[in-house]
């Protein structure tokens, strides 16, 4: 499953520095020969232990992540729906991917020059945010548009599909994002065929500086004004140094937690920025494990067992009998696949089966 971030934002905030610290991150290539598919497109590993522990459990000679792809998207500038900077080109990159991770600034920098003078993430947030509103006020009304005459010859999925388009852009002129919209099922479906950019999943990513004064540490009005902001809104945000990540990058993982502690860092920002992108996707995890290979596989949560299987291979779909399932904590527990069984910690699960995150599965066919 090929799932993609767009990272984005105003210049100069650290999104090309994060994307550098994340593709040190990138998946070997003989395990995923994509993973260079362009400068600007990375394709990262998904942090976890569950993954290193199964492999040494079943003493696999392989080891192998799943992962996401991240691209980085050129420097958002204000006017863009109309043109400014890369304008089209920019809105048509975001649109080819499956979510949005927008950084934002949050460190004063005098050496840094801040695209409108000052340091305020809320401005900064709003300044992206509209932009993607006017594109897909201009998407929603040229569709509006265009089924007018279908409409006016009481075409019944014409009319309905008028109302639910309707109903959206109604919000985004009102200066809300698509997805604050309240649409049922149906009316979801019918959205999603306009590709609109505020329908996509959104993670803020505030982005720090070492030894600068960061908005959070100082805990100022605009800090204060930010969390308001993103309470109001519900939505995920992780707070990382793109700058202290990117000068880890090289450095082994072994040594990487003692250089964070004296960089004043608490956590590894780029496996919880990498973590919370995923799950922003509405992904889980499930392990297969063996002596050749222990593997992670990525699929959309609530995913029966023949949906999970496909992930693998399509006769895992087509095909499917039955599936080997174990919790990822009980086969630890057990130590073993034998001792697992031997428990009765093993249990044979059919078609209707919902796979749940770190399950470990053997599919038979």
């Amino acid at each position: 499953m090929s799932l993609s971030i767009g990272i984005v934002g105003l210049p100069n905030v650290g999104k090309s520095t994060l994307f550098n610290a994340l593709t040190k991150r990138s998946v070997p290539a003989e395990n995923f020969p994509f993973c260079t598919i362009d400068p600007s497109v990375g394709v990262v590993a998904v942090p976890d232990k569950r993954l290193n522990a199964l492999s040494r459990l079943s003493d696999s000679k392989k080891t192998i992540p799943t992962a996401i792809e991240f691209v980085d998207i050129a420097g958002l500038v204000k006017g863009a729906a109309e043109g400014e900077g890369l304008g089209n080109k920019f809105l048509s990159h975001i649109r080819e991917v499956d979510a949005i991770a927008h950084v934002v600034r949050l460190f004063e920098d005098a050496d840094i020059t801040h695209v409108h003078g000052a340091i305020n993430p809320v401005d900064d947030i709003a300044v992206i945010n509209l932009e993607l509103i006017i594109a897909d006020m201009q998407t929603a009304g040229k569709r509006l548009q265009s089924i007018e005459r279908e409409v006016r010859r009481g075409d019944k999925e014409a009319v309905y599909e008028h109302s639910v388009v309707a109903k959206v852009l109604k919000e985004l002129e009102g200066g809300l994002l698509a997805r604050a919209t309240k649409l049922d099922e149906k009316e979801i479906e019918v959205i999603k065929g306009l590709h609109l950019l505020t329908m996509k999943p959104m993670l803020y990513v505030f982005n720090k500086k070492a030894n600068a004064l960061n908005l959070d540490e100082e805990n100022s009005d605009r800090y204060v004004e930010l969390m308001q902001f993103i309470k109001e809104e519900n939505s995920q945000y992780v707070v990382i140094d793109a700058g202290v990540e990117n000068e880890l990058k090289d450095v082994s993982e072994e040594d990487r937690d003692e250089f964070l502690r004296e960089f004043g860092v608490v956590e590894d920002g780029i496996s919880s920025f990498i973590q919370t992108s995923y799950s922003l996707l509405n992904l889980i995890t499930f392990f297969t494990t063996g002596e050749d290979e222990t593997r992670a596989w990525t699929i959309i949560k609530d995913s029966s067992a023949p949906e999970a299987g496909s992930a693998i291979h399509s006769d895992f779909r087509d095909k499917f009998i039955r599936a080997d399932v174990i919790s990822y904590e009980k086969l630890i527990e057990a130590d073993s696949y034998a001792v697992a069984r031997e428990k009765g910690w093993v249990r044979t699960e059919g078609k209707e089966y919902v796979v749940q995150d770190g399950d470990v599965i053997e599919f038979r066919i």
